[in-house]
C-alpha cells in the first residue's frame, strides 16, 4: 500500500532481457536506504518486490503481467522513474490510498503552462472514464494526483513546481505514455452497487 507521494527519482542503471520478464536494477538511495529483502517499492506506480540489494542499487523481476498492464516495458537505461516506499501505519496518508496495482496506460496529449503551474492533458482509457470524476484521486506513474478538469475522452490534473521537479511528471513530452491507477473506492462502490456484485465492462 501506497501514499502516491513520490519519495525519490531514481535511475535505471541495468535491464536484463529474459524472454517473458525483465529484471530491472534502479539507482535509489533513497528508498534503498532502509530496504530488505522482498521489500514492496513503487516504481512509476508499480508495485514491486525487492530481489537484491547492491548498495543503493536494488533489483526487480518484472513478469509479462507487469509489462503488459503498464509503460514499464518501454523503459531503457537512464530512464527516470519515480520511487515511493510502502507506507508504515504510522505514515501519515497524504495522498489517498494507492495499491501499486496499474488498471491502465495513458498518453499524455498536451502541456500548458501557467505562470505557478503547469497543466497536463491526458487521455482518457474508455474502460476507465467510468471511475474518474472531477476533483477525485487517481495516480499517475505512482503520483497521485487530483483531477481538476474532466472531457468526454481526457482528463486534465493541475501540477505545483515541486511535483514537476521532484517527479518524472516534469520530464515528459507530448505523446509519452504514463502509468494510470484509478482511486480503489470507486471500484469498490461499483462492486456493491451492480447487480450480483457483477462490475460493468465499458460504457454505461
Amino acid at each position: 500500500m501506497f501514499t502516491g507521494l513520490v519519495e525519490e527519482k531514481g535511475k535505471i542503471v541495468r535491464l536484463e532481457e529474459l524472454g517473458d520478464s525483465i529484471r530491472m536494477s534502479i539507482e535509489a538511495p533513497v528508498v534503498t536506504s532502509d530496504a530488505t529483502l522482498g521489500d514492496s517499492i513503487s516504481v512509476n506506480g508499480v508495485c514491486l518486490t525487492v530481489a537484491e540489494l547492491e548498495g543503493s542499487v536494488f533489483v526487480a523481476d518484472i513478469m509479462q503481467e507487469s509489462l503488459n498492464r503498464s509503460a514499464l516495458g518501454q523503459l531503457d537505461q537512464d530512464s527516470a522513474v519515480n520511487l515511493e516506499r510502502a507506507l508504515l501505519p504510522t505514515t501519515r496518508l497524504g495522498g489517498h490510498i494507492v495499491q501499486g496495482h496499474v488498471d491502465g496506460t495513458s498518453k499524455l496529449i498536451s502541456r500548458t503552462p501557467s505562470e505557478h503551474w503547469e497543466v497536463l492533458r491526458f487521455e482518457l482509457p474508455q474502460d476507465l472514464d467510468r471511475y474518474v470524476v472531477g476533483k477525485g484521486s487517481i495516480a499517475i506513474s505512482g503520483t497521485s494526483l487530483t483531477i481538476s478538469a474532466l472531457g468526454s475522452d481526457w482528463f486534465e490534473v493541475s501540477l505545483i513546481p515541486v511535483t514537476l521537479q521532484e517527479t518524472i511528471l516534469g520530464d515528459l513530452s507530448v505523446g509519452d505514455l504514463v502509468n494510470l491507477e484509478v482511486d480503489v473506492l470507486a471500484k469498490y462502490v461499483e462492486k456493491m452497487v451492480r447487480p450480483e456484485g457483477k462490475v460493468q465492462e465499458g460504457r454505461d
